[in-house]
Order: structure tokens, then C-alpha cells, then sequence
């Protein structure tokens, strides 16, 4: 919005120049989306601490620890991520762009799903919130929407087309199977984030850096000059995605001083299904979708050990893990909580740093 107010003054007043860089105005979502989270974030937790009495309800199968250590926080959390990235979105990113909408959708839509999936745990008093068969129809169709929206802005080149880092020339065209590809992606990831938010700070950092990584990834697709040196495929308009991007890593931050260990509030489903989602979508509408397999490897490898551990026991009625999703079985291993965050963390950055070489490998 700030864009289209004080762009237009450039030729008169040269400060105001700065509001069609688009770097400048990821600093500004970032610096902003943080100033909200600081500002809001003892208001929200007093709010949620008034309304929810007892907290989150603690699953009992889980670590027996947890029974003691998180009881009584506080959940919802993710509510004060969302607000600070759409504030910070709206301010300063460029809105006649499609894709910043289209990912607002979802972040949103899946926002919404989450806070009713919570506010049925607390009021309850049990960890049954939405019944999984109606969450996953609600992603879906929601994703569905996302995709359709996609492929309708997508130019003609890159539209149903699947790219493959290392392989600078080669699209998969997948017709409309593309569309079910990304739903799938886009479910998957935002479930996968949900498995990771475990442990105190386990899934925001890991968040912001994923979010930080598709920031630099959408501004070089965006960027024509760019992605022909760098021979990834252009994606026009791409590049605003980097404004949401920076709200996101600033809405994080804010949320890590409020979730740090021991944490005040909890992100919930309500942001931790929105935050996957955003990113599903980013990795979708940038054609970097395996890159996102890289870059999000810590929400997969979490997922995954879930999916592990209930075939295992189904077939052959043996666990693989102690207890799963994998960051619960590192604690019944003995490892303290901020050992398995922190380890956690160095994974991701370093997931990180081998999802972005990609872009030069060619």
C-alpha cells in the first residue's frame, strides 16, 4: 500500500524513490512485522491466558515431562504472527500482485483452519480438535484454490511445468497433474510444520530461515537480469513475494521472544498449519519445489518419521522410534529440550545453505 502512496512522489522528492526498490521495502515488512509482535505480543498473551484458563491441553501419550513443563501455556500464539505479517504485507508490499494475494490466501485460510482446530482443544479440554478427515478436505480445497489461482497468472512457459534444480533447461510438463502435485505439496508442507511445533522454538527458526532462503529465491526469480545469470527459470512478479517473505522472518522473530524456552505462548495449529502453508505455496509459484524438499528438509524428516512409525507399527506392530514425531524420541533418549531445539536449528541452516547452492549449481 505504502508503494502505490509514495511512489508516485519520486521525481519530486527523491526519499521517496526508495519505495519502488523492492529490497527496501523487505526491510520495511521485516522491521515492521517485528515492532507489532513486540507491541501486541503481551497484550495477546495476557488475552489468550485470560480466556483459556488452563493453557493447551497437554497430550497424555506424549513425553511425560511436557505434563509438567508446558502446562498451563498458553496456545493460539500463531495469531500474533498472522496479524503482524498482514499488517506488514499489506503496508508494503506491492497489492495488484496476484501471487502476494494468492499466498495471503492461503496463509489465512489455513490460519482460520488452525484457530478453530485450537479453539475446539481448549474449550473441550482435550487434545481432539478437527477431526483429521475434515482438516485434510478443508487443505485440499483450499490448496485447490491456490493452484487454480496459480496457473491462471503463470505464463504459458512455466505453467503445469515441474523444474529440477542442477538441470538449468529441463521442465516436466505434468498438464493438470501439476495442480495435484502442488496441492500436495502445499498440504504436505503446512502438516509437516504442524509435526515440527513440538518443543519450545523447535518450528519458528526453522521458519524464518526457510522463509529467509524463498525471500532470496523469489527476488532472483522475479528479477529477469538475475535468473539469466543464474539460469533458474524467471517467474515475473515473483519478486514481491520477498516483501511477505521479510514480514514473515520479522512476525518470527517477534514470536521467538515470546517462545523462546521456557515459552510463554504457543504457536498452535493456528500458526504453525498457516506458516507451512505459506511456504508450500511460495515453493510452488517460484517452480522451486524440490528445492523446498531441500530448504524444508527438518519439516519433512519430521513428517516423515511419523509416517514411519505409524506403517511400522500397523504391518509388523513394532515402533522405529521411540516416540514420534523424531524430536520426541531424542527426548526419550535423554536429550534435554534445548539441546534438541538448538541441534535442530543447525540442521536447518545447514538444509538451508545446501537448498540455495542449487541456485548455482546448474
Amino acid at each position: 500500500m505504502l508503494h502505490v502512496i509514495f511512489a508516485p512522489f519520486a521525481e519530486d522528492f527523491i526519499f521517496f524513490n526508495l519505495f519502488r526498490y523492492l529490497t527496501f521495502r523487505t526491510g520495511g515488512a521485516i522491521l515492521t512485522a517485528v515492532f507489532l509482535s513486540f507491541m501486541l505480543g503481551p497484550w495477546l498473551i495476557r488475552v489468550l491466558k485470560m480466556r483459556q484458563g488452563k493453557g493447551q491441553p497437554i497430550r497424555e501419550d506424549g513425553p511425560q515431562s511436557h505434563l509438567l513443563t508446558k502446562k498451563g501455556t498458553p496456545t493460539m500464539g500463531g495469531f500474533l504472527i498472522l496479524l503482524a505479517v498482514s499488517i506488514a504485507t499489506f503496508l508494503w508490499a506491492d497489492l495488484s500482485n496476484n501471487y502476494v494475494w494468492c499466498v495471503m490466501f492461503v496463509t489465512l485460510g489455513y490460519g482460520l483452519l488452525g484457530f478453530m482446530d485450537d479453539y475446539l482443544k481448549v474449550t473441550k479440554r482435550n487434545t481432539n480438535g478437527v477431526s483429521a478427515k475434515a482438516k485434510l478436505v478443508i487443505q485440499f480445497l483450499i490448496a485447490l484454490i491456490a493452484m487454480l489461482w496459480i496457473s491462471d497468472v503463470s505464463s504459458e512457459a512455466l505453467r503445469f511445468k515441474l523444474a529440477f534444480p542442477f538441470l538449468k533447461d529441463l521442465l516436466l510438463d505434468m498438464g493438470l497433474l501439476f495442480i495435484v502435485f502442488g496441492m500436495l505439496v502445499i498440504v504436505f508442507t503446512s502438516n509437516a510444520v504442524n509435526l515440527t511445533d513440538g518443543l519450545d522454538g523447535l518450528a519458528i527458526v526453522p521458519v524464518m530461515i526457510a522463509a529467509s532462503s524463498f525471500g532470496l529465491i523469489s527476488y532472483l526469480c522475479g528479477n529477469a537480469i538475475f535468473s539469466a545469470y543464474l539460469q533458474i527459470h524467471s517467474v515475473p512478479q515473483a519478486g514481491e513475494l520477498a516483501v511477505f517473505c521479510g514480514a514473515l522472518v520479522g512476525a518470527g522473530l517477534g514470536f521467538l521472544w515470546y517462545n523462546a524456552p521456557p515459552a510463554q505462548v504457543f504457536m498452535g495449529d493456528t500458526g504453525s498449519l498457516s506458516l507451512g502453508g505459506a511456504l508450500g505455496t511460495i515453493g510452488v509459484i517460484t517452480k522451486h519445489e524440490i528445492v523446498l524438499g531441500i530448504i524444508g528438509g527438518l519439516f519433512f524428516l519430521e513428517a516423515v518419521s511419523v509416517m514411519v512409525q505409524v506403517a511400522s507399527f500397523k504391518l509388523t506392530g513394532k515402533r522405529v522410534f521411540r516416540m514420534a514425531p523424531i524430536h520426541h524420541h531424542f527426548e526419550q533418549l535423554g536429550w534435554s529440550e534445548p539441546t534438541i531445539v538448538i541441534r535442530f536449528w543447525i540442521i536447518a541452516v545447514i538444509l538451508a545453505l545446501a537448498g540455495l547452492s542449487t541456485l548455482k549449481l546448474r
